[in-house]
């Protein structure tokens, strides 16, 4: 009985023994298995690009895949536009970012940075026959490209007189360069001299390289315990002199030195939400989202009237009993409603312009005739639908009794038919103009500045992205609230039973 209560204990003993050398074990190093999620924005070669087959490829992926390594964690890469960056890490949505970002007193307010890990500079970039611009003083009164909440948009608004216009990416700026609507690119100077050397951007040239000089860093959320890891790994990394063959692999030269800190650690929290300033954020902000909304409405009428007059034609062009014409309408409608509107705009304001370059003369679009051309052309195609259908939806017996009191074919579409068909075509119109509305926002992405871009531009100068996307989300709401309104009212006034039913109501009041 001893000897079996014995071996009871003793298994029972080393069961126990083992389970907390296994937890010994996991806890020696945690780390072990755990994956960081990691941003990057895969629009900035040499440091961060999509390869042959989407593969992302560049700098910034060789070089944390190696931190990876050395710190014993593993990387799920993700990608987001990097005006969206620093409010992901805020967010916590993603645990990191490495998407060339530079070290800066703000910046550093509102995330933590490793130590660096890239000596860069800011650099101004011209056409290759430009002789007036040679240094930063010249650009005065000139009209710039930058990529929106990048050192070099703020290098930009330091300078008098300039005209600014923001994009999503550096290849978009670097292209409205080529195409000629801007005098100059500021940009870092490492993306700018691999564009020109690749030849991937023709007929451009680097006036002068590190107008400043910056050092980017990975960007982990405030107090993150992630930091410490990554620090480490890029510490090994630095050391173990891996780093420098993964910078000779990109840039064909020796690596420079690096400090061992970030030039701003320990920045103190300048952005601590509580409800009270969060309202205060988003009411300091309504001044400059109302410009924007006046823009957006502009756009919104100029390219709905206009969407309106050739849908209506198309419209009618869909009924004709020509086929060659019909089948012309149709194709027209099934390719702006079976394409992106964003395309659309980026074959319109980019597309056509270099494609006329190749063809040997010089085709530029104001950013607002690109915006309303697409706008227009794409809500024609909805309208041309909405028109037919409207048309169609009018009884035969009217067409009949017009041709019976002598109307011609056009008399009986313009007197008859059109007029009652319009009154049913009030409802689909007034969805069409505030889906147009909202759609006005992808205009912002050649650099116009409507509703979204100015919230964007607020955003990348104080990182309050949930409080200034309420903002916008409220003025959106107002517009598209009033338009309803507006349509719901001339769907009143155009039915011809309420006019009667208040024309006999006032009569009865007036009798004597």
């Amino acid at each position: 009985m001893i000897r079996l209560n014995f071996r009871r204990w003793w298994r029972w003993l080393l069961v126990v023994g083992l389970s907390c050398a296994l937890l010994t074990g996991c806890s020696v190093n945690d780390s072990t298995g755990k994956t960081l999620r990691v941003a990057t924005e895969p629009a900035f070669p040499p440091f961060e690009f999509q390869g042959a087959g989407g593969k992302l490829q560049g700098f910034s992926y060789d070089l944390m895949n190696a931190i990876a390594s050395a710190a014993n964690f593993k990387v799920s890469f993700q990608s987001i536009p990097f005006d969206g960056i620093i409010p992901a890490v805020q967010a916590k949505t993603i645990d990191a970012a490495i998407s060339s970002i530079t070290i800066t007193k703000e910046r550093a307010q509102t995330v933590d940075f490793s130590r660096p890990y890239f000596k860069a500079g800011l650099a101004i970039a011209v056409r290759n026959n430009n002789q007036d611009i040679t240094s930063l003083d010249s650009l005065k009164n000139k009209k710039l490209a930058v990529q929106i909440g990048t050192t070099g948009a703020e290098k930009a608004k330091s300078i008098p007189g300039v005209q600014i216009r923001s994009f999503d990416s550096a290849p978009l700026a670097l292209q409205e360069l080529v195409n000629g609507n801007v005098d100059a690119v500021i940009n870092d100077a490492p993306v700018t001299l691999y564009a020109i050397n690749t030849g991937n951007l023709q007929g451009i040239k680097i006036i002068q390289q590190l107008l400043t000089e910056e050092y980017y860093g990975i960007v982990t959320a405030k107090n993150s315990l992630n930091l410490t890891l990554i620090n480490d790994g890029l510490d090994r990394v630095l050391k173990n002199g891996e780093y420098s063959q993964i910078y000779k692999k990109w840039f064909k030269a020796e690596p420079p030195s690096l400090p061992a800190k970030s030039p701003f650690a320990n920045q103190a929290n300048g952005n601590k939400a509580n409800l009270f300033t969060s309202l205060n954020v988003i009411w300091r902000a309504f001044p400059l989202l109302l410009q924007g909304a006046l823009v957006t409405l502009q756009l919104t009428i100029l390219s709905v009237v206009l969407g309106l007059v050739g849908g209506s034609l198309i419209g009618i062009v869909r009924l004709s009993l020509i086929k060659p014409v019909r089948w012309l309408a149709r194709a027209y409608i099934d390719f702006f409603r079976g394409t992106p509107l964003l395309v659309q705009i980026f074959m319109i304001y980019f597309g056509i312009p270099a494609l006329a370059q190749q063809l040997g003369f010089t085709l530029n679009f104001n950013p607002l005739v690109a915006g309303v051309l697409a706008l227009s052309l794409n809500s024609a195609a909805y309208i041309a639908e909405i028109v037919r259908a409207g048309i169609q939806s009018i009884e035969p017996g009217q067409t009949e009794a017009a041709q019976s009191l002598g109307l011609s074919a056009t008399e009986t579409m313009v007197y008859v038919i059109f007029p009652q068909a319009f009154r049913r075509m009030i409802p689909p119109l007034g969805n069409e103009f505030i889906s147009l509305l909202k759609d006005t926002s992808l205009v912002s992405v050649i650099g116009f500045e409507e509703l979204l871009r100015k919230g964007q531009l607020i955003i990348a100068g104080n990182y309050r992205a949930f409080e200034i996307y309420v903002g916008i989300a409220l003025v959106y709401l107002c517009l598209t609230l009033l338009s309803s309104q507006v349509f719901s009212k001339l769907e009143v006034w155009m039915n011809p039973l309420r006019r009667q039913k208040k024309y006999n109501i006032n009569s009865f009041t007036n009798s004597p």
